[in-house]
């Protein structure tokens, strides 16, 4: 019986692999497995309970076997060889003057292949580097260029939930994110507060905006006007969508809280609905060039 886990390198790679039942794999077990042309080493950090797509099944790498001590010594001796590349490696890229910032070397456990991880803000031509690395190496070299995110969770940290961040913790793929899951959450929109370590949105934001969606439904808007239970009338100027309780601000200027249900939205009819509801077209307005400045933010 054909089981599927995800394992990890020692450069931060993760990529699901296929073994069978005999070998009694779990998670944690370091395993050998082949994939392509070479051999790689690597740790189980998940276990696939379903594993749906075919595609993938088919051309998932095998687990050769669970390491021994003997695979574990050969490792090791790899990571060593890792590192002594990566300043090779550092001194070249220095040499030929490339805009690119390299982050970590990995060896293949037969040594088959160099695969180097790096960062940089556009494009760059790194031909003449991996042929110079491939003498100076005398092996095949794979330049691989990641984004901030995978660069976050290759690195770790600590988020300010005080939790260790989650791209490196859980996370297999990074879902896509905007600044409007966290403006349909009523969170503040200064990039301080809904970025996260690597600069770009929170992945956390895509975690319960379903859930904020629908609490947003039968709730009023801030500025709309409204009528409280005691018949004074003012305008709504904050509201919390997990309490569904709303801040009014009365005509007398004085602010009360109440609950959605206490309150009735105020028909807009002549000039003032005019004028009301042009407001609230400038509110939106203001919010959608708020957006346009955070876009930056998003991949």
């Amino acid at each position: 019986m054909e089981l599927y886990y995800l394992i990890q390198l020692d450069n931060g790679s993760r990529y699901t692999v296929c073994g069978t039942d005999d070998l009694s794999l779990k998670i944690n077990d370091w395993v050998v497995v082949r994939k392509d042309f070479y051999q790689d080493y690597g740790q189980i950090i998940r276990e696939w309970k379903e594993f749906n797509d075919a595609e993938a099944r088919k051309d998932a790498p095998k687990v050769i076997r669970q390491a021994t001590v003997h695979d574990k010594s050969i490792a090791n001796e790899n990571q060593m060889r890792a590192k002594s590349a990566l300043r090779t490696a550092e001194k070249s890229v220095e040499r030929l003057n490339l805009p690119m910032n390299l982050l970590n070397t990995h060896y293949s456990f037969d040594g088959k292949l160099v695969v180097v991880q790096f960062t940089a803000d556009g494009r760059v031509d790194f031909r003449e580097l991996v042929k110079e690395l491939a003498q100076l190496l005398n092996t095949r070299i794979e330049l691989r260029q990641i984004g901030v995110r995978d660069e976050t969770a290759i690195c770790g940290g600590i988020g300010i939930c005080g939790q260790e961040l989650c791209c490196s913790r859980f996370l297999t793929e990074f879902a896509s994110i905007n600044v409007r899951m966290a403006k349909d959450q009523d969170l503040s929109l200064t990039p301080g507060t809904i970025s996260g370590s690597c600069g770009r949105l929170k992945c956390c934001l895509k975690y319960e905006h379903d859930g904020y969606v629908q609490m947003e439904k039968g709730m009023p808007r801030r500025g709309e006007f409204c009528q409280c239970q005691d018949g004074s009338s003012g305008r709504i100027t904050d509201r919390n969508l997990l309490t569904r309780k709303l801040t009014v601000q009365l005509e007398s200027g004085k602010n009360v809280v109440c609950s959605v249900d206490e309150v009735k939205l105020q028909g807009r009819k002549g000039q003032g609905g005019q004028n009301q509801k042009q407001q609230k077209n400038n509110n939106n307005d203001n919010n959608d060039t708020d957006l346009s400045l955070l876009k930056d933010l998003e991949d």
